[in-house]
Order: structure tokens, then C-alpha cells, then sequence
């Protein structure tokens, strides 16, 4: 087609960008979370590690003091002293007892002290603050360090720089932050590790089920299968693979249905033709005075009659519509006796018919529908009576009773073959879900289902009974008053 045609030029869809997956989400997500718990941790680490050179640089100054308070009459050279302040990295140290305060030894004293610690009053809160002031802070500033002293003085002073301090600060928060990445690596992979394997591996395996089903969902290779998983997503897994099967069976059910509604419109138009010439013999037939023909001549064009009205609502059974209902009250003993004759059920045969209807109980349902719902029930009846041995002819009956119940008539059919399988059970009313009876196709339940509910009827399995028996249900339509009314004023 050329691009000057009216046809409208559809472009080929552009694929859509790849985004970062589940697996490199959870990672991005699982590194900052571990700095930040990292960061959480350096905090009151970093304090702790003031705090402790701090308490270091007293203990040495205790140790210098006590040196140069054992020199005899308190003379200490000056090159020895500066040599101790030296090894102490300290100005000056100074110590008090009782009312008198003593310079044990001093070098190169600034003219003002910037910072004071007391570490007998520190707490941690201000610890932490001072720790990162002191790491923010330029230059070299002088800090008068006060604690406790060894023996009877009352406290302990040194000034020493703050440079110094800061450096050691500096050092030791670079390596905690290489060994925070370090473990923040280590902690990430292995959380990636443990979630891939738990929650995202499973998750990619749901998501390419999802697609490879929508791909082609009547494929039952394309069904998850399940594991052992006791968890959530164990219970995806097994709801999910559920799901599918329904979902396949379902599609093949409606394929079936489908190829079913597009056969029996193909062989719908000749069907017809033949039945209505086998009518126009019927017809014929009609005329011979021969008293067992003027018998059963009305019978058989009857039958005739329902066979092409099938035929007519052959579009109808493949679009599963069947036609609405005409209601009229009936008597139900005419409808039985003819099932009874469509069955082939004769009074010789070997399966006794017991028919136990009401006198002159009526039906509020459409004659033709209420005869198929019967029909289909009798027959399956007789299939499954059928199957059983034929040396107790006693024991093969299909029964029919009938009464009301106030608004509603009850029908009732029974037989005495083996019953209703309990796998059958749950599925018995849908199509093509056959009871396991020998020739049942597994229609008839399904459409009898449907007529009985365009009545607004019912229509179950009874339990506990021998054999199989069904109930149905059909309540009269409610009256209308206004009808009455118009129908008495006529009157």
C-alpha cells in the first residue's frame, strides 16, 4: 500500500525504555540505609573518641605531675620540665590542694586559654556538641583541660593545643568512614543477596508467568508451578496457579462451545430442509384411514414440529441464549406421559416408569421448555440405568412425582442407577462437565439448569437419596392486581 492511500500509516510501537529493575532498586535502597545507620553510629563514636584522648591527656599529665611534685623542695630544671610537658603534648600543668593552687611546670604559656573542659561536669550531650565543634573550628586554639587528681588534690589542670586533637579526630573519622563503606557494602550485598533470593527471584518468576500466560493463556505449559513456600508469596504462587487452570479450562470449555455453536449453524440449514419434508410426509400420513396411523400420526408430526422449532433457535444454542419463556399454566401429567413416549420407555421395557403426579397439578412454565428439562433428566436417568445388570429388573425404575407447594410445583425425578460421582458434583450444571454416566455428553444438566432458572425455578441434586434424584423448583409468576381489576371490570 502506498503512503498516498486513505489508509492511515500505523507505526510500529517503540519499545519502551528499560527502567532499573526491582533487584537494582532494593540495592540503591539498601546502601544509603546502611550509611545512614553508619552515620547514626559516628556520631556518638566520634565523642567517645575525644572523650578518651581527653582522659588520656590526664592520666599522662597525673603521671607528670607526680614526677615533678616528688623533686625535692619542688625544683625541677627547666630543660627536664619542658622535656615532660613535651611527652604529655602539654603547656602547662597545674594542680590544687586545698586553698593553694601550684604551677608544677610551664613553657610557652598563650596570653588566653579559648576553650575550657571540666570532664568531672561533662555530659554527653555536650560532649557530642564540643566534639564537632572542635572539628569544624580553624587554627590552633588553646584548650585548660580540669580533672581529677591522684592523691589528696582536689583536681588537676593542663592546657595543651587543640590542633593536635583535631588531627587525631580527623584520622580516626577517616577510617571510620572507610570501614563504614566497607561494612556498608559487605551489609548491602548480603541483604541484597538474601532479599533476591527470597522476595525478588520469586517475584520475576511471578511476573513472567503473568506475561508468558497473557502471551498465550490457553497454553497449559504457560501455568505456574507452585512451591512449597509457606509464606505469602508461597500463597501467590498456589492462587495464582489456580487461577490458571481455571482460566484454561474455561477457555477450552468456551473453544468447545464456540466450534459447537459454528457446527450446528453449518448443518442447520439441511437439517431444516429434511425435517420439513419428513413433515410433509407426516402430513400425508395424516390422510391414511388406518386406525394405528391416525394413532400415532399426531405424535410423530409433534415431534416433528419440536425438531424444526429446534432448528429455528439453532443460532440461539450457539450464542448459549436460549429463547424466553412463554408461560402458561399447564397440567404436568400430559407433559410426563409424552416424555415417557419420546424416552422409548415402554410399559414391557425393562425399566420400570412409576409415575406418582398430583391430580390436577398445574405449572405456571412454557409446555415446550418444561418438556426439555424432563426429557433431558429421563434420559440421563435411563443411561444410568443402562449400565446396571438386567437380572433384577425390579431394581431399574425411574420415578416422577409431582405436588405444590403452596406458590411453587415440585417435580421430582429419581432412578435407581449408581448416582452422581462426588468429583461430578461441584460442575454438574455446566456444559460439557458430564457426570461420568456411560453415553452423556454432558449438555443435557446444563440446559435443563437454564430453563429451569428462565422460570425462576431451581433445580438441585437431592442428597442422600439411592440412585440419582433431582429436584426442580417452579414458583408461579405473582399476580398482578392491576390485571385483575381491568379483567373483573370487563367482566
Amino acid at each position: 500500500m502506498s503512503a498516498t492511500d486513505d489508509q492511515p500509516i500505523i507505526e510500529a510501537p517503540r519499545p519502551a525504555p528499560r527502567r532499573l529493575g526491582l533487584s537494582g532498586k532494593l540495592l540503591l535502597l539498601t546502601i544509603p540505609l546502611v550509611m545512614i545507620a553508619g552515620l547514626m553510629m559516628y556520631v556518638p563514636t566520634i565523642a567517645n573518641f575525644r572523650i578518651n584522648r581527653l582522659n588520656d591527656r590526664l592520666a599522662a599529665a597525673n603521671t607528670a605531675a607526680l614526677v615533678l611534685d616528688a623533686a625535692p623542695s619542688g625544683m625541677v630544671p627547666d630543660s627536664l620540665a619542658r622535656q615532660i610537658l613535651k611527652s604529655v603534648g602539654a603547656r602547662a600543668v597545674a594542680i590544687k590542694m586545698g586553698q593553694q593552687r601550684r604551677l608544677l611546670a610551664s613553657a610557652d604559656l598563650p596570653a588566653a586559654i579559648d576553650h575550657d573542659i571540666d570532664m568531672r561536669t561533662l555530659t554527653v550531650w555536650s560532649a557530642i556538641v564540643d566534639s564537632f565543634e572542635t572539628m569544624l573550628e580553624t587554627g590552633n586554639h588553646t584548650i585548660r583541660l580540669v580533672g581529677p587528681a591522684p592523691g589528696g588534690a582536689q583536681f588537676i589542670e593542663v592546657v595543651f593545643d587543640e590542633k593536635p586533637l583535631r588531627q587525631a579526630m580527623y584520622r580516626f573519622s577517616r577510617n571510620v568512614l572507610l570501614v563504614s563503606l566497607g561494612i556498608a557494602m559487605l551489609t548491602a550485598g548480603l541483604v541484597y543477596l538474601a532479599l533476591h533470593y527470597l522476595f525478588v527471584r520469586p517475584m520475576r518468576r511471578l511476573t513472567a508467568s503473568l506475561v508468558g500466560f497473557h502471551e498465550n493463556p490457553e497454553s497449559s505449559a504457560r501455568i505456574i508451578v507452585p512451591s512449597q513456600r509457606g509464606d505469602e508469596i508461597g500463597v501467590a504462587e498456589r492462587e495464582l496457579s489456580d487461577m490458571q487452570r481455571d482460566l484454561v479450562s474455561m477457555l477450552h470449555q468456551k473453544s468447545r462451545l464456540a466450534a459447537l455453536g459454528l457446527a450446528v449453524s453449518k448443518i442447520n440449514h439441511d437439517l431444516r430442509n429434511l425435517l420439513a419434508s419428513s413433515q410433509l410426509l407426516s402430513d400425508q400420513l395424516a390422510s391414511v384411514p388406518d386406525p394405528r396411523v391416525q394413532r400415532f400420526a399426531p405424535k410423530l408430526m409433534r415431534s416433528l414440529e419440536r425438531a424444526i422449532d429446534f432448528c429455528q433457535s439453532t443460532l440461539s444454542y450457539g450464542r448459549v441464549q436460549e429463547a424466553a419463556p412463554v408461560r402458561r399454566m399447564i397440567l404436568v401429567e400430559p407433559v410426563v406421559a409424552e416424555v415417557r413416549e419420546s424416552a422409548g420407555l415402554a410399559a414391557d421395557g425393562s425399566i420400570a416408569w412409576i409415575s406418582a403426579i398430583e391430580r390436577g397439578l398445574t405449572v405456571d412454565a412454557d409446555p415446550d421448555q418444561l418438556f426439555r428439562v424432563l426429557l433431558n433428566l429421563v434420559r440421563n436417568a435411563a443411561q444410568a440405568l443402562e449400565s446396571r445388570p438386567k437380572d433384577d429388573a425390579a431394581a431399574l425404575q425411574i420415578r416422577i412425582t409431582g405436588r405444590r407447594e403452596g406458590s411453587v410445583a415440585i417435580i421430582e425425578v429419581s432412578d435407581t442407577g449408581p448416582g452422581v460421582p462426588a468429583r461430578a458434583r461441584e460442575h454438574l450444571f455446566e456444559a460439557f462437565q458430564s457426570s461420568g454416566r456411560p453415553g452423556g455428553s454432558g449438555l443435557g444438566l446444563a440446559i435443563a439448569a437454564e430453563l429451569v432458572r428462565a422460570h425462576g425455578g431451581d433445580i438441585h441434586l437431592v442428597e442422600g437419596t439411592i440412585g440419582a434424584t433431582f429436584r426442580i423448583s417452579i414458583p408461579d409468576r405473582p399476580v398482578e392486581l392491576q390485571s385483575v381489576r381491568n379483567e373483573r371490570a370487563r367482566a
